[in-house]
C-alpha cells in the first residue's frame, strides 16, 4: 500500500495488521475484523444515507452487510492529500457468488428475497439527518437528487424510462439514416430496429393496462427500498459453508455489498435484474429462470402486479438500447468491432429472451 493510502487509514480509530490490493481497492485485516478500503463515488449527504441504512439492516437481524466505518473525525468519507475521496467498510471472507453453480445462484436469490423484506426505509428519530423530507429534482438517471434530501430518492416511473429510452432508439435511427457511409454496425442497427421498436411499443402499451401505477405508488409511499445494483459481484457466498433447512449461520449466511445505489423503488427491480444478468449467462434457460422465479416466491410471493412488472421489463429491448445509445454518445467516425459484436449480441439475447417470456409469462407476441 502507498505511503498516502496509509495516511488515509491513520484516520481512523483502528488498529491495521496487514493490507492486500485487489481490484481497485484494498483489503485490510485490523484489530476489528476485515474491511475493505475503496474509493467513494458517493457525496457525504449520500453516505450517511447509506449508512442509516445499513445500520438499520444490521439492528434489525440483517448483520452481513458491508457497514461503513467513521473516521476519528465521525466522518464516513476519508481524503487523502490529493483529494481522493474513501470509504473504509466492513468486509467478509468468501468468495463472489458463481452464476455457473445453479446453488450460488439460488442463494444469492433466497437472500434477495429476505433482504427485501428489511429493505423499507425507516428514519431513526434519534438522528437528525433521519428527519423525512422530500426532493422533487431529478438526476439523470431518473431518480431524485439526494443532496440535501434526508430521505433516500425514489426511482424513475417505468413509463418515463420507456418513453426516454423509445424516443432515443429513434433518434439513432434518424442520425443513421441521414449517415452517407454505413458500416456492419449501421446496417444491423436499421435491419433490427422495427422489431426492436414493436417490442418497446408493447411493453408501454401493456404498461398502461397493468397493475404498475398502483404498485409504483405502494412501494413510494411504504418507503420500500431496492439494492438498486443486486448482480453477483455484489454478492458473497460464505467459503465451504452449506445452507440448512434453518438456513445459514450469522457469520456463515451470504454477505450483501454494494448499496450504493439503494432508493425508493419497485423491489423486484433488483430481482429482474438479477435474473437477465444471470439468464443472459445461460441462454435464458426457461427451467433455471422458473427456479429462480420460485425460490423467489417461497420467501416472498411475488403479486401479479409484480410478476407483470417483471415481464414488462424483460419485453423491452433493453441491451439493444443500451448498445445503440453508446454507438451515439461515441465518436462514431470509426465503430470498433467490439460495437458491432455487442449488437450481435444485444439481438440474440433479445430474441432468447423473448422465447423465455412466452414460455415463463405466457405472453405471445
Amino acid at each position: 500500500m502507498r505511503e498516502y493510502e496509509l495516511e488515509i487509514l491513520n484516520q481512523y480509530d483502528i488498529e491495521i495488521i496487514s493490507t492486500r490490493k485487489v481490484r481497485g481497492a484494498f483489503f485490510c485485516e485490523t484489530n476489528e475484523g476485515l474491511m475493505l478500503l475503496k474509493e467513494a463515488g458517493i457525496s457525504d449527504g449520500r453516505a450517511l444515507l447509506l449508512y442509516q441504512l445499513l445500520r438499520q439492516l444490521s439492528r434489525s437481524g440483517y448483520e452481513n452487510v458491508d457497514l461503513p466505518v467513521f473516521t476519528k473525525e465521525q466522518e464516513l468519507i476519508s481524503t487523502s492529500r490529493d483529494g481522493t475521496r474513501y470509504m473504509l467498510k466492513h468486509w467478509f471472507g468468501g468468495r463472489e457468488c458463481d452464476v455457473r453453480r445453479e446453488g450460488d445462484v439460488l442463494e444469492a436469490v433466497r437472500n434477495l428475497s429476505l433482504l427485501h423484506q428489511k429493505m423499507r426505509w425507516e428514519p431513526d428519530p434519534e438522528d437528525d439527518a433521519a428527519d423525512p423530507a422530500t426532493g422533487e429534482a431529478l438526476c439523470e438517471d431518473g431518480t431524485q437528487a439526494a443532496e440535501n434530501v434526508k430521505m433516500p430518492p425514489a426511482g424513475r416511473h417505468l413509463r418515463e424510462e420507456f418513453l426516454c429510452h423509445t424516443r432515443e432508439l429513434k433518434k439513432v435511427r434518424a442520425f443513421i439514416r441521414k449517415r452517407r457511409n454505413k458500416g456492419k454496425f449501421e446496417a444491423l442497427f436499421l435491419q433490427h430496429f422495427e422489431k426492436m421498436i414493436r417490442l418497446a411499443t408493447r411493453a408501454a402499451e401493456q404498461l398502461e393496462t397493468s397493475g404498475y401505477e398502483t404498485l409504483y405508488e405502494q412501494s413510494i409511499c411504504g418507503k420500500r427500498l431496492v439494492h438498486g445494483d443486486y448482480n453477483y459481484h455484489n454478492v458473497l457466498m460464505p467459503a465451504g459453508v452449506h445452507g440448512t433447512s434453518d438456513g445459514w449461520g450469522c457469520r456463515e449466511r451470504v454477505a450483501t455489498t454494494g448499496f450504493e445505489h439503494f432508493r425508493m423503488d419497485v423491489q423486484v427491480l433488483d430481482l429482474y435484474y438479477f435474473l437477465r444478468k444471470v439468464m443472459e449467462k445461460h441462454h435464458w434457460d426457461v427451467k433455471f429462470g422458473d427456479a429462480m422465479l420460485e425460490m423467489y416466491s417461497r420467501i416472498r410471493p411475488l403479486s401479479q402486479a409484480e410478476i407483470e412488472y417483471i415481464s414488462l421489463k424483460l419485453i423491452y429491448p433493453e441491451k439493444f438500447w443500451k448498445v445503440a445509445n453508446a454507438y451515439y454518445q461515441s465518436n462514431k467516425a470509426w465503430i470498433p468491432e467490439k460495437s458491432v459484436e455487442k449488437l450481435e449480441t444485444a439481438i440474440r439475447q433479445t430474441e432468447e429472451k423473448m422465447r423465455f417470456v412466452e414460455q415463463i409469462f405466457a405472453f405471445h407476441l
